[in-house]
């Protein structure tokens, strides 16, 4: 399996919540580093404790 040179990525700059989130489609894929290893993931979902996350109160 072939590993792409970018993803998909959200980037969230401010605790201003999930509005604030900015779909990034270029973001260069990271290289794991010694005893790591990269996964390849192909859906998500967000919760409450991520919107909560996102609004600074963790």
């Amino acid at each position: 399996m072939s590993v792409p040179s970018t993803m998909r990525a959200l980037q969230q700059t401010s605790f201003n919540g999930p509005r604030d989130l900015h779909l990034i489609t270029d973001a260069p894929v990271p290289v794991p580093g010694p005893g790591e290893i990269l996964i390849r993931v192909t859906a998500a979902g967000v919760n409450f404790a991520d919107i909560s996350q996102a609004h600074g109160f963790s």
